[in-house]
């Protein structure tokens, strides 16, 4: 069940996603319309045609959706020339997202827009697939032998929609031992060890640059809120607000500190001045700021509402100069959240949000990263975004990519029905 907060916020409110099969009556000649966008992205008529069959695929019933099954299922499949289509064949992807980015925006593009980050996890059992290593993964909770993606998605008053993926790739598959697989699995290249921030944080600059979207916050987990690259490319995006989490180690002063230059003389040698806090009290750790604080300053509110009734948060905020190496950093809002009980959990945003933002804007901005988890949640157990069978490295975009396309075409055709429906359609192929 979603949170009330997600759907009630305080800037705006964002629909639920579903499309009901009575409601559609011409699905299919919507569908052949949607890839006639994408013309242009191939050179040929035979991958423009598995682009259609390819989306036909992913938006049938069948069980496993992945190449084989897909194409013994839609008419005029072919199992190799499909493989090929998605492994071998060529898109022009710049082109492709743009062309994309065009459509989202007209149909969900809001100049009070967010971007999301987060990554998934994709299971595997053999080691070939690219990128594929023992990590994190989100889908089974745990370290275990997976591919992961990241991704950015777009929320807005209309709806939302996955914008872009990265593959990440293990640092370890850019060493000497990995250079068969890499070969086998075709890595442009181009392609050098990135961190997942870099990668949202490109992905970010890119969509920014385009200035087809309109958006006016970011939001993001820890591992994106503990990056000073990532922050750094959304402070170059003038008038934008990021909203993220950071880890309870993080210090920061309630007042900045003054900076003064010392001297320090080493074994008889005298280094150049560096700069040191004038004040001798030391930064704190966030979850201590937060315990510190009297339970006059906390604010219940419900985020959403349960089987077994509402759940609520207590939330509060202050104005914050974050400590890097030791030395005053940025001046941000630091947002608290904890559970309440007897011994609460805490929770830790920060945010350049001006001077004037109330901690409602920030308590909705808490549940903004919902919109890409529901995006994972839905092309996965709808689309077969984790049922492909490919282990190149452009097959993987192009797969996700597909998938991508496959779940905004079915916001389109809600947003064009123009009322609420009530469960997913898929189509015979």
């Amino acid at each position: 069940m979603l949170p009330s907060c997600r759907l009630e916020g305080e800037a705006f409110s964002i629909p639920k996603f579903t499309v009901a099969k009575p409601d559609v009556e011409a699905f299919l000649d919507e569908l052949r319309g949607f890839p006639a966008e994408f013309r242009h992205c191939f050179a040929r008529s035979e991958p423009r045609e598995n682009f259609f069959r390819y989306l036909v695929g992913q938006l049938s019933e069948l069980e496993r959706k992945s190449i084989e099954p897909m194409a013994m299922q839609v008419e005029g499949g072919n199992v190799r020339a499909m493989q090929r289509f998605i492994t071998d064949v060529v898109w022009d992807e710049a082109q492709l997202l743009r062309t994309y980015h065009t459509l989202v925006q007209e149909d969900l593009g809001d100049p009070q827009g967010v971007l999301v980050f987060d990554e998934t996890g994709f299971p595997k059992k053999g080691p070939e697939s690219a990128g594929v290593g023992r990590q994190y993964c989100g889908a089974w909770g745990k370290v275990e032998n997976c591919q992961v993606g990241v991704f950015m998605a777009y929320a807005s008053p209309h709806g939302y929609a996955l914008l872009d993926k990265r593959l990440f790739i293990p640092e370890a598959w850019f060493s000497e031992a990995y250079q068969t697989r890499r070969s086998k699995c075709d890595f442009p290249t181009e392609v050098a060890f990135k961190t997942k921030p870099q990668m949202a944080a490109e992905m970010l600059q890119a969509v920014h640059q385009e200035d087809i979207l309109p958006f006016k916050y970011v939001a993001a987990d820890e591992i994106y809120g503990n990056s000073e690259e990532f922050l750094e490319a959304v402070e170059q995006c003038t008038g934008v607000i990021y909203f993220v989490s950071v880890p309870s180690a993080t210090r920061c002063w309630l007042q900045p500190p003054q900076v003064k230059e010392r001297t320090v003389t080493c074994r008889g040698k005298t280094r150049p001045p560096r700069p040191v806090p004038k004040t001798e009290k030391q930064p704190m750790t966030v979850e201590r700021l937060a315990k510190s604080l009297n339970n006059f300053y906390w604010y219940k509110r419900k985020v959403s509402e349960g089987v077994k009734g509402p759940i609520t948060y207590e939330f509060t905020k202050r104005q914050v100069t974050l400590s890097k190496k030791g030395l005053p950093h940025r001046t941000v809002w630091l947002i608290m959240k904890r559970t309440i009980s007897d011994n609460p959990s805490y929770s830790f945003y920060i945010s350049n949000a001006p001077a004037s933002a109330r901690l409602p804007t920030f308590v909705w901005l808490a549940g903004m990263r919902w919109p890409i988890e529901q995006c994972f949640e839905e092309t996965k157990s709808e689309l077969g975004l984790d049922h492909y069978e490919v282990r190149k490295y452009a097959a993987w975009r192009h797969h996700v990519l597909t998938c991508m396309l496959a779940h905004f075409f079915l916001w389109h055709l809600k947003i064009k029905l123009g009322k609420k429906s009530a469960t997913y359609y898929s189509i015979a192929a």
